[in-house]
């Protein structure tokens, strides 16, 4: 049996209704810094009202912070550290998705630090890699997506367009959120192409880990919960986002699908969507890979590398005869058109076919570690050719 190590300090109040309890819980701090999206989906759906009344019963202030976007940006970060020092917050809350949520446990880990540039901190091909000067400020996740399981693990992933990078930022155990908020109450308005875009990444998130070479009892327990989970419900959380079982179905496997992340890993196929999404901000994480994961899986059954894992994922998601690796391709197939995603296009975001072997090198020297984690190593002509085979 291999060894594995599992920390996950968070406190998670699971559930529909969860988010009435915040104000129970014991805050980290007496302002908080509230991070939202730039959009208006907090605002219509009440969930940004009800989050600043129940900090406001804890005895809590409160200062927006409203700028993030999908992809979120480094000098975005930069700005909402800035304005928590301004401000004099002790602690940050993320109420959004997994961008929002990424954005927020980052700021919470720049805003005591004295510099004013968050690349001194970032690894990557460009980053200074500088240990943290000071403790982060605590920070509390309330996900409003199922999607990235980023409530429950200590990274979130930057973009810096001035160098094309998109990297995770952080990893010390300091940066876990104190509390996390999982109410899939606040997911029954997301719309129904997230909700596949979204379902599809806490998918990836499960299908990689199981086949990585950092994959153990522990994680191969949280996966196949995830995997299907995510099988079962997506379909009719995308069909009828009203469907509150399917919904609370996807944010225990989101979640599931975060501690994959905590005590495994994924593979290289998130690093290979990150250099599509940094050179094409528009393209939402999830639809990248859902683009390329034909392809990618496809590459890894052809080397045989984990054949057995692949008849197993083909089960989890419900082809219950799987008996050959090829059958997770067709498992993953019907999942994508079952959720009106299996014909998305990389050309319709403006990505050339030129650009594959640079996007290869890019995936490979701005998130090489990985890479580390795939089940047998690669080139770069190997991760162009992926891309290659995935293009429309």
């Amino acid at each position: 049996m291999k060894s594995y190590q599992f920390f996950a300090p968070t406190r998670v109040l699971f559930g529909a209704g969860a988010l009435g309890k915040l104000h129970e819980q014991n805050l980290p701090g007496k302002k908080a810094l509230l991070c939202i999206s730039n959009g208006k989906s907090t605002i219509k759906n009440g969930s940004l009202d009800k989050t600043k009344a129940e900090l406001e019963a804890a005895g809590c202030d409160v200062v927006v912070f409203n700028k993030i976007a999908a992809n979120p940006l480094k000098s975005v970060v930069e700005e909402g550290a800035k304005t928590a020092r301004a401000e004099k917050c002790d602690f940050v809350v993320a109420l959004g998705g997994g961008s929002v949520m990424d954005a927020a446990k980052v700021i919470a880990m720049f805003a005591p630090q004295p510099s004013d540039d968050l690349w001194d901190y970032a690894f990557g091909e460009t980053g200074k890699g500088q240990p943290l000067d000071e403790e982060p400020l605590p920070w509390i996740a309330i996900t409003t997506s199922a999607g990235t399981g980023s409530e429950v693990d200590a990274a979130g992933v930057i973009t810096n367009p001035d160098t094309n990078e998109k990297i995770g930022v952080g990893g010390p155990d300091s940066m876990f959120a104190k509390i996390a908020i999982v109410d899939p109450e606040l997911m029954l308005t997301v719309p129904q192409t997230f909700t596949a875009y979204q379902g599809f990444d806490a998918l990836f998130h499960s299908l990689e880990g199981y086949i990585s070479n950092q994959h153990n009892p522990m994680s191969d327990m949280v996966q196949r919960t995830a995997i299907e989970k995510i099988g079962r419900y997506l379909p009719r959380a995308v069909a009828d986002g009203n469907d509150l079982e399917a919904r609370e179905a996807l944010a225990f496997a989101n979640t599931m699908s975060g501690y994959s992340m905590v005590v495994s890993a994924c593979t290289s196929e998130h690093s290979m969507e990150h250099a599509m999404s940094a050179y094409h901000p528009d393209l939402p994480h999830g639809a990248g890979l859902i683009m390329i994961s034909r392809a990618y899986f496809q590459f890894w059954i052809d080397r045989h590398v984990c054949d057995d894992r692949f008849v197993d994922m083909a089960r989890f998601l419900g082809k219950t005869d799987a008996d050959k690796p090829q059958d997770f391709i067709t498992a993953l197939t019907d999942l994508q058109k079952a959720c009106g995603v299996d014909d998305l296009k990389m050309s319709d975001y403006g990505i050339d076919v030129s650009e594959c072997l640079t996007m290869a090198k890019n995936a490979r020297a701005t998130m090489g570690m990985l890479f580390a984690c795939d089940p047998a190593e690669t080139t770069d002509d190997d991760i162009a050719g992926i891309y290659e085979r995935a293009y429309k």
